[in-house]
């Protein structure tokens, strides 16, 4: 009772001032994301749009069947399943075919997330589980890229869009002649660096006026989403910036030995699914550590693993295999990076 003779209520610490729902985070990342979707289909027209749709709506179905299945409340209200729509549509190529987009789709809620309980038990991004799937089991399709703002892409699909399944879809040079189209490479920027030695110019990088998935838009929409998120205290910042940051200091000493051979470190962290990973992949509130210091070297280990498997692996791009690999040793640098107890004693 205070001296006014009003009741006031005593709580202990922490005292919250705002209560943010999980419904509400994973709303504010789907709004982060409009407006890479946005332009992703600005530059390769129907085909994303539809890409974008089959796999959001795949997931949903898909978890509404396994709560079902499970015998839980379905959780699609609460927008994460969204969210896994959308980033999966934005690793795949601007071409891939529908039907392997739902496969991808199913297999991201089934096994990268209902499997292990549902949300908030995965231990891996969903959105790459999926995409992971498919890199094994149709990689030509996979690696089939489109040229982006190409007449007419608002009136007509790329033919590989609508293949039907376990059929062989029109070669996407095939189409390109006929359309009278013939300076294609059909070579992503990460590819054109790796096996050409040839750069690509910057503001195009920045832009998003590249071949490549769908989501290898353009970097300042990108960097403006995670921004946002930042600012509204609803991903961790440090995630982030600590994936470019490794980046960087692993392709900074190659870069400065053989800048011919090796991309320098703007090219590294504006070129191909870096930025997309970095912001809205690596910064999985699920499967990523907890503590401040495993937060760093949780980020740092993704960025530096990215430009290892970029400059050594047979393969143009890591930054799936480096999130997922990072998610995989999560737990264990949660663990290892816990802060002691005040009064406490650590074991030996």
């Amino acid at each position: 009772m205070s001296d006014s003779g009003v009741a006031t209520e005593l709580r202990s610490s922490p005292h919250l001032k705002q209560t943010v729902t999980v419904p509400q985070i994973m709303r504010n990342v789907v709004y982060a994301l409009i407006p890479v979707c946005a332009w992703s289909v600005y530059a390769f027209g129907l085909s994303v749009l539809l890409l974008l749709m089959t796999t959001t709506l795949t997931c949903m179905m898909t978890e509404a069947l396994f709560c079902r299945l499970a015998g839980k409340a379905s959780s699609v209200n609460d927008w994460s399943i969204v969210i896994t729509g959308l980033l999966l549509a934005l690793t795949l190529p601007p071409g891939f075919p529908l039907w392997m987009a739902a496969v991808a789709a199913f297999v991201a809620v089934g096994l990268g997330k209902a499997l292990f309980g549902g949300l908030g038990y995965n231990v891996m991004n969903p959105a790459l589980v999926g995409r992971a799937f498919v890199q094994a089991a149709f990689p030509v399709a996979i690696t089939t890229w489109s040229p982006p703002f190409l007449a007419g892409r608002f009136s007509e699909v790329i033919p590989s869009t609508l293949t039907a399944p376990f059929m062989i879809p029109v070669p996407i040079e095939q189409w390109l002649e006929q359309r009278t189209i013939d300076a294609f490479s059909g070579a992503t920027p990460l590819a054109l660096q790796k096996f050409e030695q040839i750069s690509t110019p910057l503001p195009d990088l920045l832009t998003g006026t590249v071949a490549g998935s769908a989501g290898e838009t353009s970097a300042v929409i990108i960097l403006l989403g995670g921004i946002y998120l930042a600012a509204r205290k609803m991903m961790d910042w440090r995630l982030p910036v600590g994936v470019l940051v490794g980046a960087v200091i692993v392709s900074l000493p190659f870069w400065l030995l053989d800048p011919v051979r090796y991309p320098d470190p703007l090219f590294v962290v504006l070129s191909g699914g870096l930025m997309l990973g970095a912001v809205f992949m690596a910064s999985d509130m699920v499967a990523s550590p907890v503590t401040p210091l495993g937060v760093w070297i949780y980020a740092l280990f993704i960025g530096m693993l990215t430009v290892v498997i970029r400059l050594f692996g047979g393969l143009t791009e890591g930054v799936m295999y480096a999130i997922l690999l990072g998610n995989a040793i999560s737990p264990l640098i949660s663990l290892v990076t816990q802060p002691k107890v005040f009064g406490a004693r650590r074991k030996s």
